[in-house]
């Protein structure tokens, strides 16, 4: 099967206990059934807190729906308590985990080495990284791109060293958006990810840019064919919302030129 036109994803954070999780991913394993979605053409992907994600896998088995974590362990294996490791996110089904989100950088204190770690880790295993990037203040899109390149160069470093390489999902979130009643202008994010998405990358690398931030419905037809997807946050946890940002993805890709 080819690659999506879209990406759609959704975090899932720490919002919901766990009988809410699954509740949720029913109700997500039926939108999965939109032709969209099953032909392909829009990929979704959920990232649930860890300790559902063997029953999530159970609820999206039979659909085309991919499945991730929040966050994956620098180390292989070992002494890391309370860390989980990507050979275990693999063995449960997963096939991407969120690096580097805003939260962890400043809650966690996670830094570029450390990120860079994570996504060597994530390649070793085959799962795709979803790094998040992006400037903790407004700027112009000029500094936000040179910001991101900076940061990507970074984050591939170790993956780079270690012959690594694969697809990356770049979340595009501007920091000072990010649980903002309304996502960045339009034109800044059109201007940003169009710029990521012409980013030059090392030999073996290919990359996707999505956009998260308060991304919600309408969005993606605003933006046009300047992203590749939406991360999406708490709009995307009411399934009515979810069910229309899908429409609308699949409205823009049948209304790209032939």
């Amino acid at each position: 099967m080819s690659q999506p036109t879209i990406w759609l994803g959704v975090s899932l954070k720490m919002y919901f206990g766990y009988q809410q999780t699954l509740a949720w991913c029913h109700d997500v394993a039926r939108l999965a059934q939109h032709p969209a979605i099953e032909n392909g053409e829009v990929g979704l992907f959920i990232l649930p807190a860890f300790p559902a994600i063997p029953a999530v896998a159970e609820i999206f088995r039979s659909t085309p729906v991919r499945f991730g974590a929040q966050n994956v362990c620098q180390a292989e294996n070992g002494a890391w308590t309370g860390e989980v490791s990507a050979s275990m996110l693999q063995e449960l089904g997963c096939t991407l985990a969120e690096i580097g989100h805003a939260e962890r950088r400043r809650h966690f204190h996670e830094d570029q080495p450390q990120i860079a770690a994570k996504v060597a880790q994530a390649l070793r295993k085959g799962l795709t990284p979803v790094l998040c990037m992006g400037e903790a203040q407004q700027g112009t899109p000029a500094q936000a791109m040179a910001l991101c390149k900076q940061q990507l160069g970074e984050a591939l470093t170790a993956a780079q060293q270690q012959g690594l390489q694969g697809e990356v999902l770049l979340a595009y979130e501007p920091q000072w958006a990010i649980g903002a009643p309304q996502p960045a202008p339009d034109d800044y994010i059109r201007t940003v990810c169009a710029g990521l998405q012409q980013l030059p990358l090392p030999a073996g690398f290919s990359l996707r840019v999505i956009y998260g931030g308060s991304a919600g419905p309408g969005l993606i037809q605003r933006l046009g064919a300047d992203v590749d997807g939406l991360f999406l946050g708490r709009f995307a946890h009411d399934p009515q919302a979810l069910e229309c940002i899908i429409a609308e993805a699949s409205a823009q890709i049948a209304a790209r030129p032939v």
